[in-house]
């Protein structure tokens, strides 16, 4: 599960992240700081879709305000009858990093 999800945050980062990475094989690739929410976006919209399989992700961005974040995402589901877009914010004390609550909103786009 981890391989799959450095491989969806990887994909979500622009190809001149890797450009930059030019041809030294001992570069190493950074993880994001937002790949501790995108891990928990995905488990949280695994428990509420349990039917539905994310086929992509993307990290929209972070907002702070005091000492409240949210980090948004929007991942792409796959069900049995319909693919559908579900944009999910999180959010959590900037300090200690607790979840204060994750709200999840369904799109067809």
């Amino acid at each position: 599960m981890m391989k799959k999800l450095i491989l969806m945050i990887a994909l979500s980062l622009p190809l001149s992240y890797f450009a930059s990475i030019g041809n030294n094989v001992n570069a190493e690739i950074t993880i994001p700081s937002y790949a501790k929410w995108g891990r928990v976006a995905m488990e949280e919209t695994r428990a509420k879709y349990p039917d539905a399989q994310i086929i992509d992700y993307l990290h929209i961005g972070k907002e702070t305000k005091g000492d409240t974040s949210v980090e948004k995402f929007k991942l792409w589901l796959k069900g049995k009858d319909k693919e559908f877009g579900v944009f999910i914010d999180i959010s959590y004390n900037s300090k200690t990093e607790e979840v204060i609550k994750v709200t999840y909103k369904e799109t067809d786009r």
